[in-house]
């Protein structure tokens, strides 16, 4: 698709939705590469080391590498050998229950996201990215009756605004990872909370997998894949990678998560609507060694090869 009827489309679902599109987010890349990231387990004191073990792995694209409260001259170390390296720092996890019933712990998932959010901000990530949180008082992202609610709706929409307004960022986006059973849970949700939450500095986190909800989903994940960026593509901020598969040997639909290249997602359609954005990373995850990640990536990049795009 064209840099202008790809644009047009885009902008037309998100006119349809009631929501202005970021345009700065959604710029067709210039040159058929994607930058692909995830953790990195060997331990690094300074800039120079944290550039060098991604130079070895061959990542583009990085977690942030310190944490809320670090001293600024070294987040501002940690910026520029960003910049000068062409590394672009994807994300700030602030991974915690902003939707908690215990008062502590919400207020604590409050206070984490924003030091998150402003830590972003100084350092130049890409987004501070949390999920909306549960109901569930056993496990902190798990699934409630209570979480898919109007109620629990309008909830995340004050607490994302409060988290935003607390911080006014000027060079990142406070993002939710959907999740199957918390908002956002589709693309469809994704646009509502957009248009709800009205800031501008609010975008989105793109992770497939876990918008595949159903066999109908698993089946033509590509097709959904697709629409996601016909309707999301202008604001979103950083994707993640992972696969996943549909057990056959039980009645009940059963989805579980596996390393790329061992699922079904159409890592084809993805890569190749992810590369109509520009500079946009795409971080592996929830793995347990440098051995897994390293298979994950030398799938991702077959792929991208088979289509002309250098991973």
């Amino acid at each position: 698709m064209k840099r202008r009827q790809y644009l047009k489309t885009t902008a037309v679902a998100a006119a349809a939705a009631g929501i202005a599109p970021i345009v700065a987010a959604g710029h067709i890349a210039e040159d058929p590469t994607l930058r692909l990231g995830g953790p990195v387990f060997e331990s690094f004191n300074e800039p120079g080391e944290w550039i060098d073990l991604l130079k070895t792995l061959g990542y583009r694209a990085a977690h942030c590498p310190v944490k809320p409260g670090a001293d600024e001259k070294l987040i501002r170390g940690y910026k520029n050998a960003a910049k000068d390296n062409d590394i672009v720092i994807a994300e700030v996890g602030t991974w915690s229950n902003t939707l908690s019933s215990n008062p502590d712990e919400a207020k604590a998932a409050m206070e984490k996201c924003i030091a998150g959010l402003e830590l972003a901000d100084q350092i130049g990530a890409r987004c501070c990215v949390n999920v909306s949180g549960s109901k569930n008082p056993e496990y902190w992202a798990g699934p409630h009756m209570d979480n898919l609610t109007e109620e629990t709706f309008y909830e995340v929409v004050e607490i994302t605004r409060k988290i935003i307004d607390a911080v006014k960022p000027s060079r990142t986006f406070f993002a939710l990872e959907a999740m199957p059973w918390a908002y956002p849970d589709s693309t469809e949700t994704y646009l509502k909370l957009l248009k709800a939450i009205d800031r501008k500095q609010f975008g989105v986190h793109l992770d497939p997998v876990n918008m595949i909800t159903s066999p109908r989903d698993y089946y033509g994940n590509g097709e959904l894949i697709k629409d996601m960026f016909a309707k999301l593509g202008p604001h979103i901020r950083s994707c993640h990678a992972k696969d996943i598969t549909l057990r056959e040997d039980n009645y009940i639909p059963q989805l579980d998560e596996l390393r790329p290249g061992l699922g079904s997602l159409d890592y084809s359609v993805y890569l190749r609507e992810l590369n109509k954005l520009d500079n946009i990373p795409l971080m592996m995850e929830h793995l347990e060694t440098p051995g897994e990640y390293k298979l994950a990536a030398d799938y991702i990049r077959s792929v991208g090869k088979s289509l002309s795009i250098i991973i």
